[in-house]
């Protein structure tokens, strides 16, 4: 497998097929332009690695929308969320102060628009693939085309998280666009 040479940094992982948090990364982008952030699928070969690295025995077990991994650990749901946006400088950080929010309470928010995220805002077929010039922020950019199942399985693996029916199967992994594009 080759991949782009991780460097300091958070490491964003991100439902590669789902329309939300596609447009959630290129608005991460957008508001990081000095490249603190760094980008995997978590569907990706590069992802499953790093979190083996921080010591996640089951990938298929983290909820599938969005994750953080940085120097703390390992971060899901609202807790990722929030963390993040309290990477981008303000006025983004004052987001962070949401932390003080019962975590059953924000993540009941956060399950809500995860349960309903591709009905609500659509899914992929292929996952986002990163421009050339962005390429050394997504460790899974240098990956090989693949299709994205859909996994069989209509039972959830969280209360919060959607039907796996309608979700790509845990090790499943993305397919480049044709034209290198992340729209």
């Amino acid at each position: 497998m080759q991949r782009n040479e991780p460097h300091p940094g958070p490491l964003v992982l991100f439902d590669g097929v789902c329309n939300l948090c596609n447009a959630w990364v290129q608005w991460l982008i957008e508001r990081d332009p000095e490249g603190r952030l760094r980008f995997a699928s978590l569907q990706s070969d590069a992802a499953r690695a790093v979190l083996s690295e921080a010591g996640v025995d089951d990938p298929a077990a983290l909820p599938d929308s969005i994750a953080l991994v940085d120097e703390t650990g390992v971060h899901v749901r609202s807790a990722a969320a929030l963390r993040i946006a309290g990477r981008l400088g303000f006025p983004y950080s004052l987001g962070r102060a949401a932390l003080f929010v019962p975590r059953p309470i924000r993540d009941a928010v956060y399950r809500l628009i995860a349960r309903n995220r591709y009905r609500w805002f659509g899914r992929r077929e292929a996952c986002m693939r990163p421009t050339p010039e962005l390429a050394g922020r997504f460790l899974d950019a240098n990956e090989p085309e693949r299709v994205v199942p859909r996994h069989p399985d209509p039972s959830p693996r969280d209360p919060g998280d959607p039907p796996a029916a309608s979700r790509p199967s845990p090790g499943a992994r993305c397919s480049a666009s044709r034209d290198g594009s992340i729209t």
